[in-house]
């Protein structure tokens, strides 16, 4: 993972957008880093697509201000179009042209001569693992080379920003990866990425940085180990030395812990939950777990306390935020 380099590539503050009665985006305030992935995660409908349509200059904002490498996206939306690429949610190419002929016409619509567009395409294709099949048509390629295709016509011109919407919605998992390596790639060559995403996995593999949303707006913002840290909880795993003492093990640590423990598919191990107890912490608790089983001569041989999954960290961040509106 890339750090990030120079000045912010995006600013907001206050970003609105609304539709009709509904805010789409409801006052979201970022600041991306230069030079690295910057992860923007939610469920479906939390304003993702909406504000990243701001940022590139496809939809005009209602409220707010934002800037990209300084330029305001309402008015100097030109300069910020010279800058910046989108590859959206689902593959864009033409589906009746060759992965070849794709992207030898968008770079001569981006002005690139002929043979320098043949050069570029070529250059691609190889480096995107799509050479062999630059002759087919796109209608022919899986999911997986379309959006490979698809990110690749993205960088024909190296953008300073690209924006990538979803980009790995539907694919199998080693499709993933491979889009995976090509946004790493795309970072190390200096290139800002804006990464919006449902898979919680691929922002905690890709971004430096992730800023949560959910009802368009920001609910939490920073690294996937500040956002980690900030739930106060931790998973625990115990490998026991007697299986047979699996239940009575279990049995206390759900007394001590106070939370739900699962069996593991090993017969000796035990997993939980552990979440932060007024001013207790999950080490805290956990300690007195393992000190409880010890008194009962339980003997534990391999303890492990891991931070939790940013699955648990959104499942308790939207938690408190409904816990709130439902105080107020």
């Amino acid at each position: 993972m890339s750090e990030p380099r120079g000045g912010p590539a995006i600013e907001t503050v206050g970003l609105v957008k609304t539709f009709g009665d509904k805010r789409a985006v409801d006052g979201i305030d970022l600041s991306v880093p230069s030079g690295m992935v910057y992860g923007v995660l939610g469920p479906n409908g939390a304003g993702k697509t909406t504000a990243v349509r701001m940022l590139a200059t496809l939809t005009r904002p209602d409220g707010g201000e934002a800037r990209v490498f300084g330029h305001d996206v309402v008015r100097e939306a030109d300069a910020v179009r010279a800058r910046v690429s989108l590859t959206g949610q689902y593959a864009s190419v033409d589906e009746d042209l060759t992965g070849e002929e794709n992207l030898v016409l968008l770079a001569r619509l981006l002005g690139h001569g002929k043979p320098a567009a043949r050069t570029r395409a070529g250059q691609l294709l190889d480096a995107f693992g799509l050479a062999e099949a630059a002759g087919k048509q796109a209608k022919a390629y899986s999911g997986g080379m379309r959006r490979r295709l698809d990110i690749a016509a993205s960088i024909l011109n190296t953008p300073d920003l690209l924006f990538l919407d979803e980009p790995t919605t539907g694919l199998d998992p080693r499709s993933r990866n491979q889009v995976w390596d090509i946004v790493r790639t795309v970072v190390e060559l200096g290139t800002t990425v804006l990464l919006t995403t449902q898979y919680l996995d691929e922002a905690d593999r890709l971004a430096g940085r992730i800023a949560v949303i959910d009802r368009g707006r920001v609910i939490a913002e920073g690294t996937p180990g500040q956002l980690k840290s900030s739930v106060g909880a931790g998973s625990v795993q115990v490998r026991l030395r007697d299986a047979d003492r699996r239940e009575e093990a279990r049995s206390v640590l759900a007394a001590v812990l106070d939370v739900p423990v699962q069996p593991g598919n090993d017969p000796v191990t035990l997993t939980a939950r552990v979440m932060a107890d007024g001013g207790t912490g999950p080490a805290e608790l956990a300690s007195r777990a393992l000190a409880e089983l010890a008194v009962l001569g339980i003997t534990v041989d391999d303890f492990s306390l891991g931070q939790p999954t940013l699955d648990e960290v959104f499942l308790a961040l939207t938690d408190d935020e409904q816990r709130q509106e439902a105080v107020i």
